[in-house]
């Protein structure tokens, strides 16, 4: 049986003021008329039955994204008692799927990418899903870059393993961080780097054989939780869980290090949507290249992202190279150049009682 799990505990800090604690970046309408976690549940329909979708998020979130997406129910969510980074969403879930189905195949996703068409999508997943239920392989998607890019981490490919319905199929000869403009250049160029999307495909069993090689003390806690899973103390064992374990990436933990690592070649278009800047890529803008969403007037003003979320509307005159955004009690203006340091200013907020509620 084939499970989705998706990845839904992030904050969405970057784009702040529209994301907050209790209103991440999934729950909004950055790419259509959708939210974020509706595109990415909706990509499964008809390839994995809603019953095996696993949402791994925070309780204080649960029932806003049932609020979004109606057909979820209490049994479709695996709730973290804090965010402890990809590696053990990924275990905790592994757990569960382990304990119902041995030969579950997991497909994990994140809850807030723009991913299109579907059509490619699903053939990546689907023959991904076949290979990774003939054996003991750790799949990713990488994807064909369109442009120099310096904000994603890429995956070097190796030699061709195999292929399913057309689907070549390569060893990974090494992940690499991401890189400097020239190298960026570089891996456009050559053909032979993918950009790291974040989606995998294995075997449940396989990730924890992973777990229990490369972080014993993970799998370990894993073990002692999965004893717990059919009682009544669950909860507090999923507490001492993440009370105990490390907060880690999934990418430093196995993928990184493991041998038995393979990856497809993804010609889609793919966006992990990681900031405002973002904006640029996925709406059409104007001919003097603004961006504009919502109630906006603009007059010789170049190379804006403006985002109105409120009632009224927005003026900008003689200004270039902003990012301005206005929802609520809050309006946020940025130059382009700062958006990467919209997390720092996030924190020096937090420090001061008067700013909190604005989180």
């Amino acid at each position: 049986m084939i499970y989705g799990v998706i990845l839904a505990g992030g904050r969405g800090e970057r784009f702040w003021p529209l994301s907050r604690h209790e209103h991440p970046k999934q729950l909004l309408k950055l790419t259509s008329d959708k939210t974020m976690i509706e595109e990415t549940i909706g990509r499964l329909d008809d390839f994995i039955a809603r019953e095996k979708i696993i949402v791994v998020t925070g309780d204080h979130l649960k029932d806003k994204i049932k609020g979004v997406v109606s057909y979820l129910s209490d049994d479709n969510f695996l709730l973290e008692p804090e965010g402890k980074n990809t590696c053990l969403a990924i275990g905790l879930a592994a757990a569960h799927i382990i304990k119902e189905d041995p030969d579950g195949v997991m497909v994990v996703l994140s809850s807030d990418h723009l991913i299109a068409p579907r059509e490619k999508l699903i053939s990546l997943l689907k023959a991904g899903s076949e290979m990774a239920a003939r054996g003991d392989h750790l799949l990713t998607i990488g994807v064909v870059p369109n442009r120099a890019e310096t904000a994603y981490g890429y995956i070097e490919l190796g030699d061709e393993f195999s292929s399913i319905a057309g689907i070549k199929f390569y060893d990974v000869k090494r992940f690499k961080e991401k890189p400097s403009p020239v190298k960026a250049q570089e891996y456009y160029l050559d053909r032979q780097h993918l950009w790291n999307s974040g989606m995998f495909i294995w075997r449940a069993d396989s990730i924890l054989k992973a777990l229990e090689k490369y972080e014993p003390d993970i799998y370990n806690c894993l073990v002692d939780y999965m004893s717990e899973i059919d009682g009544d103390n669950i909860m507090a064992a999923r507490e001492k869980l993440y009370c105990e374990c490390t907060s880690i990436s999934i990418d430093f933990a196995i993928m990184e290090k493991a041998s038995n690592v393979l990856t497809m070649r993804g010609d889609i278009r793919w966006d992990d949507i990681g900031s405002w800047l973002a904006m640029d890529r996925i709406h059409r803008s104007d001919n003097e290249n603004n961006v504009a969403v919502g109630d906006i007037l603009l007059d010789e003003s170049f190379e804006n992202i403006v985002v109105n979320d409120a009632k009224g509307v927005i003026v900008g005159f003689g200004v270039s190279d902003l990012v301005i955004v206005r929802t609520g009690d809050i309006v946020m203006v940025a130059h382009k150049t700062k958006v990467g340091e919209i997390k720092e200013l996030l924190s020096n907020l937090s420090e001061n009682e008067k700013y909190e509620k604005y989180l």
